[in-house]
């Protein structure tokens, strides 16, 4: 960050816009231009990086990076308020990056249509003074750290799940970091993300919110920062709590990238010998013929009630102890689900306890509304 005496200064348009924050004596002119002077790179323009890009940019932060190398999903509207309709299977960088010129043309944005990665990674945070967190999944979580580690830049922390969110401050001073929050990754598939548990709207706007709170007290010199603290809140019960969080003198340091999907636990892409994995056109032109294959919904009974199709025979959670009593012997069996992901989970297990003839659709019903039924809703 840049010291005092290199500080930029603020233009007459700049002292208008920015009025309000030098008003407060705590930040003053000089406040201001440390926050103008600073740079931060957000890892994630969805449900965390809308409110935090919104109000970094909104609050005068000089250089603002955006990663993410997705692209606008119409299911993304009803929490990520940084993208609108119109910006639908547009490149969430280019339309975060769009909506930041349009709010604050003082702001210099870089947009990087890509995915975080251990090829780039340092090459990326290495620009910037600050890193946020903006993620939804856990390899991009200890890579994001790992790096900021290695380039002794803080990292502020945010997460959610359905109704709850944490936030935290990193890498500040000789405190802790997120390996010290979770020394190692849960198992796969035990923390579903937000498109597969889902999450209520407004949570990440709080917690957003929070982490572009921490990351501008960062710039300006301001307070007390999170680090050394984890903030726990519970939007059901409109209640927040701090835990302790210290750093663990005993842990191994980090000293390099690593493969971060191995690190998790993240499958690789293997060959499913004994699984027949179905498009959904192959499937309706099959039907079409005359197949008749015994057909599961292996999805959760609330996502039912979304959509369904007509022929299903069953439904049994992917996830249930009796799936494979509940599959007659005798049919072959076609299993389903939103995405392809709990299907083919289900289908493993069907081959695996010895059943033949398993099929699940590919994409599951997201694949099945695009090339099949497009007047199916989708979520």
């Amino acid at each position: 960050m840049a010291t005092d005496s290199d500080l930029p200064p603020l233009s007459a348009d700049e002292v208008a816009r920015y009025s309000r924050h030098l008003l407060l004596p705590d930040v003053g002119m000089q406040g201001q231009k440390r926050i103008k002077a600073g740079s931060v790179l957000c890892i994630g323009a969805g449900g965390l990086g809308s409110p935090l890009l919104l109000y970094l940019a909104a609050a005068g932060v000089g250089r603002i990076g955006i990663v993410d190398g997705d692209r606008v999903d119409a299911s993304n509207l009803q929490r990520q308020v940084l993208h609108g309709t119109g910006a639908v299977g547009m490149p969430k960088a280019e339309s975060a990056a769009r909506r930041i010129r349009d709010l604050n043309p003082h702001v210099h944005v870089d947009a990087h249509d890509t995915v975080l990665t251990s090829a780039n990674a340092l090459e990326l945070i290495d620009g910037y003074d600050i890193v946020v967190d903006g993620t939804d999944n856990f390899p991009t979580r200890y890579l994001a750290n790992d790096a900021a580690v290695l380039l002794g830049k803080p990292l502020v922390y945010g997460s959610i799940f359905r109704f709850e969110g944490q936030a935290s401050v990193f890498n500040v001073d000789g405190g802790p970091d997120y390996r010290d929050l979770y020394p190692e990754p849960p198992p796969p598939g035990m923390v579903p993300s937000c498109a597969e548990g889902g999450v209520l709207g407004v949570l990440p706007g709080i917690i957003g919110t929070i982490q572009a709170t921490e990351t501008l007290k960062l710039l300006a010199g301001l307070g007390t920062s999170l680090s050394g603290r984890l903030l726990l809140y519970d939007a059901l019960a409109m209640r927040f709590q701090e835990l302790a969080l210290r750093r663990d003198p005993a842990r191994p340091p980090v000293t390099e990238l690593v493969d971060y999907d191995a690190f998790c636990g993240v499958p690789k892409p293997v060959a499913d010998v004994g699984v027949g994995r179905l498009d959904p056109v192959e499937v309706a032109r099959r039907r079409e013929g005359g197949w008749s294959p015994f057909v599961v919904d292996v999805r959760a009974p609330h996502e039912v009630d979304i959509v369904a199709l007509p022929f299903v025979d069953a439904y049994v959670r992917h996830d249930a102890v009796d799936l494979v009593e509940q599959v007659p012997e005798d049919r072959e069996v076609l299993l389903l689900c939103r995405s392809g992901v709990r299907s083919l989970s289900a289908a493993r297990r069907l081959v695996d306890a010895g059943r033949t003839g398993v099929h699940d659709v590919r994409g599951g019903l997201l694949a099945w509304a695009e090339t099949v039924d497009p007047s199916l809703p989708t979520y």
